[in-house]
């Protein structure tokens, strides 16, 4: 087999999400043991479901369901300790060689945000054995994540339906 790699989807434009769920459908297509970890989302998406239903595991935090400037310091540690145990069970599936992909989606806003131990997440991400591909999606990346990617793609926004007042739509944003 040859090494794996790590792939690093960032920037303010649409699509590093899809693009991480498209590349594990690839992924369970061709056999691969496949988990998406999601940090700081809660709702239900199309592209979970459709992910399960192939055979993903799917880990989730926390579910933020406010903006972390507005939580209270008790939903602010609520939701830090749900992300940190998603990290350990990355780390465990990772160890006990359970997965071929791993996504971890919006680790650096995670991370950036204090609602991830970095420490436990830059371990995760830099002693990735070759056995394992890895995917991170980010809109502004940390530094030791960019050096960490053997691809990195940014995605950047340059017209968006937001910007008429076209809120997200069910099916195409989630």
């Amino acid at each position: 087999m040859t090494k794996r790699l790590t792939h690093l989807y960032f920037g303010d434009g649409k699509g590093k999400t899809t693009a991480a769920m498209g590349l594990a459908v690839r992924a369970l297509g061709n056999g691969w043991r496949v988990v998406v970890a999601q940090f700081l989302k809660g709702t239900a998406t199309g592209e979970i479901a459709s992910l399960e239903t192939l055979g993903a595991t799917v880990l989730r935090g926390q579910a933020c369901t406010k903006f972390v400037m507005q939580m209270t310091p008790q939903e602010k540690e609520e939701t830090r300790a749900g992300h940190d145990r998603l990290l350990r069970q990355a780390l465990e599936l990772v160890e006990r060689q359970q997965v071929d992909l791993l996504i971890l989606d919006e680790l650096s806003s995670a991370c950036s945000l204090d609602m991830v131990d970095e420490a436990l997440a830059k371990q995760l991400v830099e002693q990735k054995p070759d056995t394992v591909e890895m995917v991170i999606t980010a809109h502004q990346p940390a530094p030791w994540m960019l050096e960490a990617a053997d691809y990195a793609t940014e995605m950047a926004c340059r017209k968006h339906p937001y910007q008429q007042g076209i809120p997200a739509r069910k099916g195409v944003e989630f």
